[in-house]
């Protein structure tokens, strides 16, 4: 399971270093595609294989179902690190979620989210009613 909370840059050619806790689970070569709420996911192979299976087994005939094929697996790239822990993150997955220099990469169990770091403060800036909210997760049994 992937967990924790790194900051990172985006050099000029669009490579990016996974952080080495991250790397041990992810192996050489894993998939990275446009997730939901403006960052990109990381997946294992593995776990990646698993999602896919779920997301080609959806009914082609709910228009729903193809436009999240279509975000999710239509945007898939295959990636490997590089000798120095780096992937290439393409200009039109780092342009799709407005990825420029600085990220945040976090672990959230299966999969690794990219944020862009001001998106990411945004977002995860909790106040007092946020928290409040969280009352709503009791059917979760959380």
């Amino acid at each position: 399971m992937f967990k924790g909370l790194y900051n990172h840059i985006i050099d000029t050619k669009g490579r990016l270093i996974i952080p080495a806790k991250f790397r041990d689970e992810l192996g050489d070569t894993f998939v990275v595609t446009k997730g939901l709420d403006s960052c990109l996911w990381i997946y294992s192979m593995e776990d990646w294989k698993k999602l896919e299976e779920k997301l080609v087994s959806l009914p082609i005939t709910n228009p729903t179902a193809r436009k999240l094929n279509r975000y999710i697996i239509g945007s898939a790239l295959e990636v490997e690190l590089d000798k120095m822990g780096r992937i290439l993150l393409s200009q039109p997955l780092r342009k799709a979620v407005g990825l420029e220099k600085e990220v945040v990469l976090t672990g959230v169990g299966n999969k690794i989210e990219i944020w862009d770091k001001e998106r990411w403060e945004e977002i995860n800036s909790l106040t007092d009613e946020d928290i409040e909210s969280f009352e709503s997760l009791e059917g979760f049994g959380i």
